[in-house]
Order: C-alpha cells, then sequence, then structure tokens
C-alpha cells in the first residue's frame, strides 16, 4: 500500500510539474488570466489548464493545456474516430464470416431458444476457438476506445478554444502522435519549447467570454482553498446578510423592502 502511494505522489509531482511550466508558458505568451482544473462549455471535459489573452480590439482568444506524462495517459485520449469506426466496420465483418462457418461446422453449438431454429442463438464460446475469441477482445477494446478515448477529437469539434496544446515530458514526444490541430509545448531543461504549432480554431465570442467566466469560477475556487473558506461559511454569509437586509432595508410605496442588488 505504501509503494503505491508513493507512486502516486511521483507521478502526481511530475503532472503538477508540467501544470506549473504550462502556466508559465501561457502567461509568458500574454495569457493573463489562467486557472487550473477548468470545466469547460458545452462538454463534459475538465482541462488541466484553460488561459485567456486580453485584446485591445476584438473578444480575446483562448487556450487549452491538457498534460500528459505516460504513453497510457496519452493514448488513452488520443483516439481517431473516423479510423477506428473503419477498423471496427472491418472486425465487425471478420466476426459475422466466423460466426457462419462456425455454425456449419460446429451445429451442436446451436442453443433451442426460440420458436424458429432460424433464430436459435449458439454458444460460440463453448469451443474456445482462437481466432473467434481474438476478434472479440479487439471488437471489444474498439467499442470501448471509440466511446472513451476520444477527447482531444471532441475538444476541437466543440470550439471550446481557440488554440489546443499538449504538454508533454520530452521523452514522450512523438510528432505522429500529436493529435490533428494541437499544438505540443516539450519540456527541455526545465522550460516549456513549442515543438508542434497548433492550427487556429475560429469560435464564437461568446464561446470565449464562457471560457474567461469558467477560469474565474476555478480561481476563486483555488483561492478559497487557499484561504480555507469553505462553502458552509459561503451560505451562511449569504444568510446573514439577507437577514440584515431583511431588517434594514428600505421599502418601495407599497411597503415592499428593495432588493439587496439591483434587478
Amino acid at each position: 500500500m505504501g509503494a503505491g502511494l508513493i507512486k502516486r505522489r511521483a507521478e502526481t509531482a511530475t503532472h503538477a510539474r508540467l501544470k506549473r511550466l504550462a502556466l508559465l508558458w501561457a502567461q509568458g505568451q500574454g495569457y493573463s488570466a489562467c486557472a487550473v482544473e477548468v470545466s469547460l462549455p458545452q462538454c463534459r471535459y475538465r482541462a488541466d489548464i484553460a488561459a485567456y489573452r486580453p485584446e485591445s480590439k476584438g473578444p480575446g482568444s483562448t487556450a487549452i493545456f491538457e498534460c500528459k506524462q505516460a504513453f497510457a495517459d496519452l493514448r488513452r485520449d488520443n483516439c481517431c474516430s473516423a479510423k477506428t469506426r473503419e477498423r471496427l466496420q472491418t472486425v465487425h465483418r471478420r466476426r459475422l464470416v466466423l460466426e457462419k462457418h462456425l455454425r456449419v461446422h460446429y451445429p451442436s453449438l446451436r442453443v433451442a431458444d426460440s420458436l424458429f431454429p432460424e433464430f436459435d442463438s449458439h454458444d460460440f464460446a463453448a469451443i474456445e476457438h482462437r481466432n473467434y475469441a481474438r476478434v472479440l477482445r479487439e471488437l471489444n477494446a474498439l467499442q470501448n476506445r471509440l466511446y472513451d478515448c476520444t477527447k482531444f477529437e471532441k475538444l476541437l469539434g466543440y470550439g471550446c478554444a481557440n488554440l489546443f496544446f499538449l504538454v508533454l515530458p520530452n521523452e514522450l514526444f512523438r510528432a505522429s502522435e500529436i493529435p490533428l490541430g494541437w499544438g505540443a509545448l516539450v519540456e527541455s531543461n526545465g522550460l516549456l519549447a513549442l515543438a508542434c504549432q497548433p492550427v487556429w480554431q475560429e469560435n464564437a465570442a461568446e464561446n470565449r467570454l464562457r471560457i474567461l467566466q469558467r477560469i474565474a469560477a476555478a480561481g476563486t475556487r483555488a483561492l478559497n482553498r487557499h484561504l480555507e473558506i469553505t462553502f458552509e461559511e459561503i451560505v451562511s454569509t449569504r444568510a446573514h446578510s439577507y437577514l440584515y437586509h431583511s431588517k434594514t432595508a428600505p421599502t418601495d410605496e407599497y411597503g415592499r423592502q428593495k432588493p439587496l442588488t439591483p434587478s
């Protein structure tokens, strides 16, 4: 158990170092509003780092940084759905061909579980056919990958930001592993270097404002943790403010209290 805890701490330390370097790099590039662990709009994902760069003219620009410390971590989110679906269809066809031949060569596998023989199922697992078992394993892996491992592709498709960066240790960088449209920042001598240029993703001004709001909210949560401000204290302060307001607030011509804040 102790060894497992030490290992997790080492992995967390590596990830934390990459996030710190990404924060430094982003601010050096003019992204003056940054936060870690930011929930992204329009999707279920959370970014390691989200950043906003203000501009004198226009709504500014946004960037998302994803830090990866191991190949398994990187490849888990880096699935190309088009290629995976194509392979899935090929494997599915292979499964149908195998089942067709197995029904002919092993009629004893039929399970009489329907009113009509042509609709009976077959227990293909009973003979432990090696090729069939391999096809089933690949089919299952492809389906799971298509469902769970397309984060990089989906973030681009959802239009969550204008620029997307992977942040990697030097030994992890492979140009072929960088998802389409993403940039790569590679750690070298304690700093990050741009190893792959990202492709600018145009999105609406309101999307950039939403990211800025999420950055502000995440920053407030981090500040609360640093100052040890709890949610219960916030609720208590809110209740106290309304109680004080109910006793001191002026009323309108109908005797109703005016709101605490402008409506």
